[in-house]
This record gives C-alpha cells, structure tokens and sequence, in this order.
C-alpha cells in the first residue's frame, strides 16, 4: 500500500493528509489541549509527528488520516492506525479540532478507521493508549466497545491501555 485509503462514512471522508492540513494539525499540537499526546510541541515536532503519520502508509501500510467533513470538506481532525517503533502494539488514536468537539465526528471517524484495520488491513488485535486524565478518550474508547487491558504492555508506564474488539468476530 503506498497512501491511506480513502473511507467514506454518512457524514466524512477520512483521506491522505496533504501539506495545508499541517497548520491546523500544528495549532492543535501548539495548544493545550495536546497535554494529553505529550504536547504542547513545537511546530517541528507537530511537523515530525505530521511526516511520520503520512510517511507511514508506505512502510507499513498503517498511518493518519485528515478527517473532512462531506457536506463542506471542513477539516475536523486526524485519525490514525499507526505502530511507530517504540509501540509495542498497533493503536488507534484520534484528535478533533476545537472547533468540532461534540458532534460526533470523532466517534465516527474512529469506528471507520476501526473498522478498515479489522476489515480491510485484517488485524487481529488493537489497542488506544491513553493518558489517564483524558476522560473524554477513555469515553470515545468504551463507546467504541474498547475494555480497558492493565496487563498489555504500554509505550509509557502511565498510559492506560484500551483493547478494541472486533466488530466482524463471532461473539
């Protein structure tokens, strides 16, 4: 695979990030709200974390997408099935613009994503890693049927682990 594929759902479209998705992505990074991603960050690592989230659908066939709005092509936020190298497993993350909180864009951007990784990619495990104090994660998580696993190994000692469950397997 060499760029994200492109996902439809009733009300986004979660395509390959292009370079004037960087400023909004960078602002995000810049402000407070990343505290939970380990930011605020400069403009050259949001521009690192940027490169590595495109740069990785070629390597492994895994990474970002901007999420955009159908009905206007808004850009909202990013959402990602990625493994850098110090993960120890594939995560599944998302950030929503300030902007664009509350409506439902971040859930249904996830469980697209979600689903293209048990679908299409056909994984068969996936986690979120999650800063303690981000509840609003911890609620996208257990909404998207996501169970918090203490015995998986985490990037960072403090993060909490949710294991998502495949929508396609037998119950």
């Amino acid at each position: 695979m060499t760029e994200a594929p492109l996902l439809l759902t009733e009300r986004l479209t979660l395509r390959a990030q292009r370079p004037e998705d960087f400023a909004p992505f960078a602002a995000m990074l810049a402000s407070e709200r990343s505290v939970y991603m380990g930011g605020p960050t400069s403009q050259k690592t949001a521009w690192l974390w940027f490169a590595a989230d495109s740069g990785s659908w070629p390597l492994m066939g895994l990474g970002g997408w901007t999420i955009e709005r159908r009905a206007d092509g808004a850009v909202l936020g990013q959402v990602a099935v990625n493994k850098p190298d110090f993960y120890p497993e594939i995560e599944i993350g998302w950030m929503l613009y300030t902007a664009h909180l509350r409506e439902g864009y971040a859930f249904e951007a996830a469980r697209a994503a979600r689903d293209w990784a048990f679908g299409r990619r056909g994984l068969k495990t996936l986690v979120s890693y999650i800063d303690p104090p981000n509840t609003r994660s911890i609620a996208l998580a257990e909404r998207l049927g996501a169970v918090r696993d203490d015995a998986a190994a985490r990037p960072d000692p403090q993060d909490l682990v949710y294991r998502h469950p495949n929508p396609g397997a037998d119950a």
